[in-house]
């Protein structure tokens, strides 16, 4: 599969993990999918989708054993910055992965709110919409808010700052992959110079 014509992303079998803190802070193993990231002309990355056996789950860009050389705000989001994957409901068979955006730097922080427009130009419009094109995908709200927002892709809001987040089946894999890639990792592909920076290009109204 090829993001934005450039990142080649192809699921690369199961590894075992030892014991590791989760995202809430609990200490267990589990059982990571493992996805390469190719980018003609530079390392290659990894990607680790790991199933905790506590329930958790995560994505990351994972640091093996032997890392690259590659630009210190690159290198410095490995093991960092990591994706939850939530069901939306107990039981429920639809997951939730939070559009929270690694913003670069030596040690890169989390940027949690934006205007959908904003949103749309840091992760990429074109690449949204493909996602939200699939079945049962959709970009919307990370929370019930009191008073509604819209969350079109044809017509990005500019007016309200909230959490955005992706909604997919469960059994869909790729998805959250590719948005954790262009919400985690995108953006500081383009800071070191690997990938061009966008062009903002909205949408025009008619």
């Amino acid at each position: 599969m090829t993001i934005m014509d450039q990142l080649v992303l192809r699921r690369d079998g199961l590894v075992p993990k030892g014991v590791a803190a989760t995202c809430s802070g609990a200490r267990c193993g589990g059982t990571a999918l493992v996805w390469r990231v190719r980018l003609e002309g530079r390392p290659e990355l990894t990607v680790h989708d790991t199933r905790w056996e506590n329930g958790e789950r995560d994505l990351v860009l994972y640091q093996p054993a032997m890392v690259p050389e590659m630009p210190a705000p690159l290198s410095n989001l490995h093991n960092r910055r990591r994706a939850g994957v939530q069901e939306t409901a107990p039981g429920s068979e639809e997951l939730r992965v939070m559009g929270w955006v690694a913003v670069p730097g030596d040690r890169p922080t989390v940027k949690k709110t934006f205007t959908t427009a904003d949103f749309v130009e840091v992760c990429g419009l074109d690449e949204l919409r493909e996602l939200t094109s699939r079945p049962d995908v959709v970009l919307d709200s990370a929370y019930v808010l009191p008073d509604p927002v819209r969350f079109d892709l044809d017509d990005p809001q500019d007016d309200v700052s909230v959490q955005h987040a992706l909604f997919f089946p469960e059994e869909d894999e790729r998805t959250p992959v590719v948005f954790f890639l262009l919400s985690r990792v995108v953006p500081t592909l383009r800071h070191i110079g690997w990938l061009p920076k966008p062009v903002r290009r909205m949408p025009v109204r008619s």
